[in-house]
């Protein structure tokens, strides 16, 4: 693909132009794609990053950083070249606001390097959910995270029923949802096989949590995402990190299910939902919200797929609290 040079005015390049000889990606794979990427130049790239520094690290080959030129916050990962392309393959397709934008992409301009590109996405003002639950100076109110549960639903939702080919995304947690500046909530580092495909191990690091069906290269499904899902519900009303999902769901047996609970009764249940509840919210909450989220989560996480809720119903649920305020 021709980069053009000069001022970052002239940085946007459409993928359906014509392209040269040397270009990292086909001809072929480009026809269709209807929108513009910037391409970034390696000095852009370090200079964003302050040259792959440990501060600015996320995890491995994940950086923070900022253009500077737009003042724009940016997450780059690096990418084996053959990742690369079903990624911005993916993101071609989708266009949604609880989504995380692909702004651009980096290829390595040195023989040495030529093998890897950096991959440019947006990075919400208030960073990853699981920073905004650790923040105890200003931490989420109950409505921001009723809102926050409503978005990630929403873009989850959209992933799988409203794309095509219809895609999950395989590797939810609360340090891949972001949240913006006015506390909405954006999905990133999204999978990129459909329905129905190998997933090739998605869950690409110790903090995703499986569902117990799943299996290495096992076939996608929503059923994995809305298991996921249920976890970071559960951390939108603890406010801790789910680090082990066994003891992590055992931790709600109290709303019943289990034939060893304490106290299945309705006094009972209140007060140890209140034990269970983020602190941080002092108390500020409906506890007729909190218990309807509790036993939403619950079901998103049962061991059993067939019995987990729809997308749609998870939806309306939500709706409800969200639309109340």
């Amino acid at each position: 693909m021709k980069m053009k040079k000069g001022n970052n005015n002239n940085k946007y390049h459409s993928f359906t132009t014509p392209i040269s000889s040397s270009t990292c990606l086909s001809p072929d794979f480009l026809v269709g794609i209807k929108f513009s990427l910037l391409s970034y130049s390696m000095e852009e790239i370090k200079r964003a990053t302050r040259d792959f520094c440990e501060e600015n690290k996320v995890c491995s080959q994940v950086y923070k950083g900022n253009m500077d030129d737009h003042n724009v916050n940016v997450i780059v990962k690096k990418m084996r070249f053959e990742e690369t392309r079903p990624v911005i393959d993916l993101h071609s397709k989708i266009n949604h606001i609880n989504i995380v934008k692909l702004l651009g992409v980096c290829y390595g301009e040195s023989d040495d390097d030529f093998s890897w590109c950096y991959v440019v996405f947006e990075y919400p003002t208030k960073g990853c959910l699981r920073d905004c639950l650790t923040n105890q100076t200003t931490p989420l109110k109950w409505h921001q995270r009723t809102q926050i549960a409503f978005d990630i639903a929403t873009g989850l939702h959209y992933l799988n029923f409203c794309t095509f080919p219809s895609y999950a995304h395989m590797n939810l947690h609360s340090r891949n949802i972001f949240v913006t500046s006015n506390c909405r909530a954006k999905l990133g580092d999204i999978g990129s096989t459909p329905f129905g495909a190998s997933s090739k191990g998605n869950y690409c690091n110790n903090r995703s949590v499986r569902a117990p069906e799943y299996l290495p290269q096992s076939l996608e499904s929503d059923k994995i995402d809305i298991f996921a899902f249920g976890i970071v519900l559960l951390e939108l009303i603890s406010g801790r990190e789910c680090c082990e999902e066994k003891s992590f769901r055992e931790s709600i047996r109290f709303l019943g299910g289990s034939g060893d609970s304490s106290d299945n009764s309705e006094g009972g249940c209140f007060e140890q939902l209140k034990c269970f509840m983020d602190p941080s919210l002092k108390h500020d909450y409906s506890l007729a919200e909190t218990l309807c989220l509790a036993v939403l989560a619950k079901a998103c996480v049962e061991d059993d797929p067939l019995h987990r809720p729809s997308m749609e119903d998870i939806i309306k649920v939500l709706a409800r609290m969200v639309y109340s305020f």
